[in-house]
């Protein structure tokens, strides 16, 4: 696997496990408000998913899927961490540090591939940029 296929198959990865965080949180929520917050979300983590397997099929490489095991930790924990308190304020936090892995996670990448193509370079960067604005919309409900 090339370097750019790395990248996006990594973005890929981080996509559909916040994409899975939210439609297993979503069901939780309660506010109107914060549910079409967090459409939004889902639908602009889905536009860049859609640009990333664009690019991994320009590649003639099919992306990775989330080991089950993965997926089920993270609906264990989004379980486990509503059980008790499904307010806005705990979910917005949990989603929180989600995204933060995510910026990280992108933050990295980006600095460790500088050589990456143009279009990579800018799938990471709304990556990265459209995660740090989700936390910013986010903190209202802590």
């Amino acid at each position: 696997m090339g370097n750019e296929q790395y990248i996006l198959n990594t973005v890929n990865k981080g996509l559909k496990m916040g994409m899975d965080s939210i439609s297993t949180i979503s069901e939780k929520v309660q506010d109107d408000k914060f549910k079409d917050d967090l459409i939004y979300q889902y639908n602009q983590y889905n536009d860049i998913l859609n640009r990333v397997n664009t690019e991994l099929q320009n590649f003639k490489y099919l992306p990775s899927e989330l080991p089950p095991i993965q997926k089920f930790a993270g609906y264990m924990d989004i379980q486990i961490s509503t059980m008790n308190d499904k307010s806005n304020s705990n979910i917005a936090e949990m989603l929180i540090k989600g995204t933060n892995m995510g910026i990280i996670e992108g933050v990295k990448l980006k600095n460790q591939n500088p050589d990456a193509n143009q279009t990579t370079q800018k799938i990471l960067d709304d990556f990265i940029q459209f995660q740090e604005n989700t936390i910013e919309k986010l903190k209202k409900y802590l």
